[in-house]
């Protein structure tokens, strides 16, 4: 006597299972190794483009004025030290005893800065090098910058099914301003956006998987599964996503929804393969333990990223614990206590923290409010200086203007626009993910009306604006896992759209590149490439 496993059922009719595994998981292109050589060429690229010039300018400049020195204080005493007022200079000298005072209260977490300081490191081990340089400090951004292309490649390979598409996105994303000017300075932005963007990646390999699996079992007759393994890839994007926060708190916003987002796909997935009871088994083996797997370890993640802080005594707050002991705590063991007045002062800690960002406030000339981001109306200028006599001619300048490519965000939005219109018809899953991407980055902020806010805020959602793009050109192209059949003149035409956003895309970078990358050019050339008012003066006026 046989009997079935008490999760699944068996179907008698199998008549349906291929048709379930063509919709559950489409082939991916083949070779395999193909993909990868057209993610590592296009990632070696965008880093050859951050890399080369790194150094310029030959200064601390902008924001690095607080990550170069929080980076290298991490390194050398676990968490964030006062310096000296002439530590900037001090430190573009090659001079790093800048430190005064004790501890310094900052408002990131420290994992960022962590990443920074290892650069530093790493650089200074280089021969002919010297640890305190500007390449050192930002060598950590440029290198997580060509990594964040090489995994949106990949993962737009993944989600259209085309090497194509997947090698475009990367490219895309290679030429934008903002993601290029973000990738050559010390500021926690792009470590950032990377770690959401690997969360997301995870999440997208999880969702193959485990339709994988479900295919597998409607193969073998097993109609309704109840518990899907251990999903790895999901416990993966938790722990991304909690280093994500401990570079910066706005990652709370992808927490959430992609938390939402990898519980819908399972719920789908079973709707799919047409199982019994689908709430019910949803509920119970995949919305439960999904939260476990991304919020609680993200939780632990981001907790582990404050090592540094936890394991000395010196750090900002760091005795508040001890200082304010509650009375039941008072009795208890030192190993107790030690622990716990640890997490009591981190607590603490946190809550200036947040009352620091809910109350910024300040006026700065470059400030731009969300609606501002994605037309690029008021870049920030990191960095200009007059250089009269550098260029040959008697008016030069040298500038870092952190600007997107217009082709880029431009064409992003009608992308977005295409997205929304082909999710509300077709309820596609890769429309609807770039859109949850997209306003995870960017509606969150709205609420905050009177905080002091920049455009490069936005650039953890330029990859999904990237993924709105190339899907948008897949649409047209018939490229990759699409719903059209074109006829050959369709796909010609196809073709030349394609091709003609690629070049603007490529012109446009060309063409901002001096601007962007701190070379030194004629005043006139500079002003050429100032299309708007607000390129130069921000929001302060000019007059």
């Amino acid at each position: 006597m046989t009997t079935t496993a008490p999760e699944a059922s068996v179907d008698p009719d199998p008549s349906w299972r291929g048709s379930v595994r063509s919709r559950l998981v489409p082939p991916m292109p083949q070779p395999a190794w193909a993909g990868w050589v057209a993610a590592v060429a296009v990632a070696l690229f965008a880093g050859a483009l951050r890399l080369i010039g790194l150094g310029r300018p030959g200064q601390i400049y902008f924001d690095e004025t607080y990550y170069a020195k929080n980076g290298l204080s991490m390194w050398v005493f676990g968490y964030e030290h006062e310096t000296l007022e002439r530590a900037d200079a001090m430190l573009e000298r090659g001079n790093d005893q800048i430190w005064s005072g004790g501890a310094d209260f900052v408002v990131h977490p420290p994992l960022a800065k962590w990443l920074i300081a290892a650069g530093d490191q790493v650089w200074g081990l280089l021969p002919g090098t010297a640890e305190v340089e500007p390449e050192g400090w930002r060598l950590a951004s440029a290198v997580v910058g060509a990594l964040s292309v090489l995994l949106l490649v990949r993962i737009a390979q993944r989600m259209t099914r085309s090497w194509l598409l997947g090698s475009a996105a990367g490219l895309i994303m290679a030429l934008d301003g903002l993601h290029f000017t973000l990738s050559r300075i010390a500021m926690v932005d792009i470590f950032l956006t990377f770690f959401i963007l690997a969360g997301f990646g995870c999440l997208v390999v999880d969702r193959d998987r485990t339709r994988a699996r479900l295919a597998d079992k409607a193969e073998q007759g097993v109609q309704a599964v109840n518990w899907l393994g251990v999903r790895w890839w999901r416990i993966g994007a938790g722990l991304f996503l909690g280093m994500a926060v401990g570079c910066k708190w706005s990652a709370l916003f992808y927490v959430a929804a992609f938390g939402l987002l990898t519980v819908a796909w399972d719920y789908g997935a079973r709707r799919s393969t047409g199982h019994d009871r689908t709430a019910v088994r949803w509920f119970v083996f995949d919305a439960v333990p999904a939260f476990f797997q991304t919020v609680g370890v993200a939780a632990v993640t981001y907790l582990a990223t404050w090592t540094g802080w936890l394991a000395t005594s010196g750090g900002y707050g760091r005795g508040w614990g001890a200082a304010h002991m509650p009375a039941w705590l008072e009795g208890a063991p030192g190993l107790v206590q030690a622990p716990v007045n640890g997490l009591r002062s981190l607590a603490y800690y946190h809550q200036q923290m947040y009352s620091f960002h809910s109350g910024l406030s300040k006026p700065h000339d470059y400030a731009s409010q969300p609606w501002e981001w994605p037309i690029m109306r008021t870049p920030v200028a990191f960095y200009y200086d007059d250089q009269p006599s550098t260029c040959g001619r008697p008016d030069c300048s040298t500038a870092v203007l952190s600007i997107g490519t217009p082709a880029v965000w431009w064409l992003g939005i009608a992308a977005v626009v295409v997205m929304l219109g082909w999710w509300l018809t077709y309820r596609d899953w890769r429309a609807g993910a770039v859109l949850l991407g997209v306003a995870a980055g960017w509606l969150p902020w709205f609420a905050y009306p009177d905080r002091t806010m920049f455009v490069f805020y936005a650039l953890p959602m330029l990859p999904f604006l990237v993924l709105a793009l190339v899907l948008a050109l897949g649409l047209v192209l018939g490229a990759g896992e699409t719903r059209p059949e074109y006829s050959p003149w369709a796909r010609v035409a196809g073709g030349v759209v394609f091709g003609v956003v690629l070049l603007l895309v490529v012109a446009n970078f060309a063409y901002l590149y001096p601007v962007l990358s701190g070379e030194t050019i004629t005043y006139d050339a500079w002003a050429q490439r100032m299309w708007f008012d607000t390129w130069i003066y921000g929001n302060g006026g000019g007059d």
